[in-house]
């Protein structure tokens, strides 16, 4: 029955490989789904050897349905080759890509050639570009990076050389009178203009990126979690199980595959668990895996008021773990306030697996916000900060530690041919998404 069943599926991948059909392609998918989930039935009576698990072998595979993962299948699948999209989650986009500013940045911080310079100059670019063809909602309204003390302005500076150094155009040093005319309700002594910077909808950004994707014979499974994997000489074979078996893992216990994939090329794009992954893949050099950190960032939404103070984006000076509290204003025009920096203690695998971060927001927290905007904003009134949401970041850098770049990792790092390890893809990583995945298929794949 098993045999019969993994002949069916790939007579399935491969009926669907010569058909560009959507609807066929959204058939496929649930295909998989549903084999995926009959294996659990199917193979319990001897989960214990590893003749009783399913094995199949298949092109690549993206693991994580993030902005990054997903803008990754997509330019995979535009090579012409077969993506399997691997997500534990019930849809894509469910972690850090739905909890961040949805900013597009300029490029302005990063250090010179550094990937998150380089990325994020030409993640924009093609973003907007991206975002003009589909008619996915923008809008380019520009940041001030204010100096709200004589003592902050050398700081601004540096920001200004390191964003001219970077290639973004159109930055310009403003006297704190010039930015306030644009900005009535802004206090501040002087101030960097990004006219470039700007905001987008993230959700119909990834929408339409696994639209695309799928149209080009990407498969995404969800409720599907990669727990591990292994060596088999030069080959690296995958462990999946249903992301629902995880619940009542004990955490000590020894998990089961209920399937086994053995691709081509694997991209472990899994974001806040992208590290504790690789950590499972026996065989991998525990050496090359850099250590992880996390660290929540609340936002507040502005209540109490008739208009809206602002009209482009205002950040402080950065301070040591991020940007400081600064000012979004969404597509609707509602503002809010963030994020600030809140480290959080280690997460286990399953957890972080299965996105159980605590993501509440404090209200109590407010009362350290305030006396941050009012360095910029002198004019908040008490009580008109709203609790909106929190985020963690997948850092590579904990507390008052100098910030690290993006780390890509392939063959020629940890000696394992086909795995791309993608970890700290913290921000710029919605604005260099494409730039990313352009950088993925370009080099390792031709």
């Amino acid at each position: 029955m098993l045999k019969q069943t993994v002949q069916r599926l790939e007579a399935c991948i491969s009926s669907a490989s010569r058909r560009s059909d959507i609807v066929h392609m959204k058939w496929k998918k649930h295909v998989f789904s549903n084999w995926v989930r009959n294996m659990s039935s199917t193979t319990q009576t001897d989960r214990t050897t590893s003749c009783s698990v399913p094995k199949e072998r298949v092109d690549c595979v993206v693991i994580g349905a993030g902005i990054v993962g997903i803008a990754i299948a997509r330019a995979i699948a535009l090579k012409g080759r077969e993506v399997l999209v691997i997500e534990s989650a019930p849809t894509f986009g469910t972690g850090t890509s739905s909890r961040n500013s949805e900013v597009i940045h300029a490029g302005i911080y990063y250090p010179q050639n550094s990937f998150k310079a380089v990325f994020c100059v030409r993640g924009r670019e093609m973003l907007y570009e991206y975002c003009s063809k589909h008619d996915i909602p923008h809008k380019q309204i520009g940041k001030l990076i204010v100096a709200t003390r004589s003592l902050e302005i050398p700081k601004l500076n540096d920001i200004l050389n390191c964003g001219i150094q970077n290639g973004v155009d159109g930055l310009k040093m403003m006297d704190g009178v010039e930015a306030m005319k644009m900005e009535p309700e802004l206090q501040c002594v002087k101030a960097i203009l990004s006219p470039l910077s700007g905001i987008v909808d993230s959700h119909s950004l990834m929408l339409t990126l696994v639209g695309e994707a799928e149209s080009h014979g990407t498969i995404f499974t969800y409720n599907s979690t990669v727990i591990g994997g292994h060596l088999k000489g030069n080959e690296i074979c995958l462990h999946i199980t249903e992301t629902k078996c995880l619940n009542e893992w004990n955490g000590t216990s020894i998990l089961h595959p209920e399937l086994v994939l053995i691709p081509k090329l694997v991209v472990n794009s899994a974001g806040l668990s992208a590290p504790a992954l690789a950590k499972r893949f026996t065989g991998l050099q525990s050496e090359v895996i850099p250590p992880a950190y996390y660290a929540r960032g609340c936002y507040f939404t502005l209540s109490n008021t008739n208009a809206t103070p602002f009209k482009c984006l205002i950040y402080p000076i950065p301070e040591d773990d991020g940007l400081g509290v600064h000012v979004t204003v969404d597509l609707n025009g509602q503002v809010k306030f963030g994020p600030d920096v809140e480290w959080i203690d280690s997460v286990d695998d399953i957890s972080s697996y299965q996105n159980k971060f605590d993501y509440s927001v404090n209200a109590n927290r407010a009362e350290r916000f305030y006396p941050e905007i009012r360095k910029y904003y002198p004019n908040l009134k008490d009580g008109s900060l709203e609790p909106g949401y929190s985020g963690i970041r997948p850092k590579l850098s904990g507390p008052s530690q100098p910030p690290v770049d993006f780390v890509i990792q392939g063959e020629d790092i940890h000696g394992v041919p086909g795995l791309i390890n993608l970890f700290g893809i913290e921000s710029p990583g919605l604005t260099s998404s494409m730039a990313i995945a352009d950088f993925i298929s370009t080099r390792f794949l031709g």
